[in-house]
């Protein structure tokens, strides 16, 4: 059985969608109660859509930033070619700034700025728009078989936010290891926490997961430490918004305290992400900027306020996960084990 074959059963939902109306978003803040598609007139609308979290995940933000550069592109086609030229690198930079850690956003942009800037024609900025979209799911089937070899019989996994369809071009990251590894009879039982406090575990992964009919074991944050205590997770099994050269890896707040636990109780951690979230740039996870969102998306919940009134918040939404608390990256160019400056180089190679 080829690996398309075998995967493809899991792969059946999609974030976003570019046909001949248009670049179409999947609304993930109201998922899974309701499935809303919602047109992106423009650019800046996909700004808009990125900062509100109505696309998220990092490769999936990159992706939708590419396709909002066709949508630049389309709106300034009857202009001069210098007219095109300075919309389509104005447009680039709102896209690039919409949030501040994910650098699949960045990568993507600067991609398209690198092969359009100069021809910011229509049709050629929608093929590279494609091209980023396919390279993206292809290297999802990639990154699963590869993750997914070292998942022994019978194991448990923990995941942490959302790494799968909703947060990729398709199949996921991290939870595409977890469809392989689970194709391939590997699992005993996947659990996967809430991830406060936008409840990606608790509203996405799990509704991907079902929507597979992969039996999905939600638990609190809080309980993640006491479960690994059990034995009953082997494998800790997250994505990234950001790796630095030497494997720090930036991910959804809450996945330090998981490396954390999992050292403690003798669990594995693997992270998977394509190389686009690699930065080699960034030695190290002291130089990533970690997001700080609005208080109130911890002291309230669908608009009720549910904290004490007058109460501080701090809501940083990542933090970094040390190189060496992480036993596996799982790339599309190659796994690195034990991550360490002079192993992650070999994925230059």
């Amino acid at each position: 059985m080829s690996v398309i074959e075998l995967l493809s059963p899991f792969d059946r939902v999609r974030a976003l969608r570019f046909d001949a109306t248009g670049l179409s978003l999947l609304d993930q803040r109201l998922l899974p109660q309701t499935s809303s598609w919602l047109p992106m007139p423009d650019a800046d609308a996909v700004v808009d859509a990125i900062r509100a979290l109505i696309v998220r995940g990092a490769p999936a933000i990159g992706i939708a930033a590419a396709y909002g550069l066709v949508l630049a592109a389309r709106a300034t086609a009857t202009l001069t070619i210098a007219e095109q030229q300075l919309a389509f690198r104005a447009a680039a930079q709102r896209l690039r700034a919409a949030r501040p850690t994910a650098v699949n956003l960045m990568w993507a942009v600067d991609r398209m700025l690198a092969r359009c800037g100069d021809n910011p024609q229509p049709e050629w900025v929608l093929q590279q728009a494609q091209a980023i979209d396919a390279e993206d799911l292809a290297a999802n089937y990639q990154m699963a078989i590869s993750g997914a070899a070292y998942i022994e019989a019978g194991s448990g996994v923990l995941t942490h936010c959302n790494t799968g369809s909703l947060a990729t071009a398709g199949l996921g990251t991290a939870l595409g290891v977890i469809r392989a590894a689970y194709a391939q009879g590997k699992l005993r039982q996947v659990y996967a926490s809430e991830t406060r406090p936008w409840l990606q575990g608790a509203r996405l992964t799990v509704w991907e997961l079902l929507e597979d009919n992969i039996p999905a074991c939600l638990i609190g944050d809080g309980a993640a430490a006491y479960l690994m205590s059990l034995q009953r997770v082997q494998w800790v099994i997250v994505g990234a918004d950001r790796i630095c050269a030497n494997g720090d890896t930036a991910n959804k707040i809450g996945t330090l305290s998981l490396a954390v636990a999992a050292q403690h109780f003798g669990a594995r951690v693997m992270v998977v992400a394509p190389t686009s979230t690699v930065d080699f740039a960034t030695a190290d996870g002291s130089a990533i900027h970690i997001e700080e969102r609005d208080p109130r998306e911890l002291t309230e919940y669908a608009g009720i306020r549910v904290a004490a009134p007058g109460v501080q918040a701090w809501n940083p939404v990542f933090d970094v996960t040390p190189a060496s608390l992480i036993d596996v990256i799982v790339t599309e160019r190659g796994v690195v084990e034990k991550p360490n400056t002079e192993r992650m180089q070999a994925l230059l190679a």
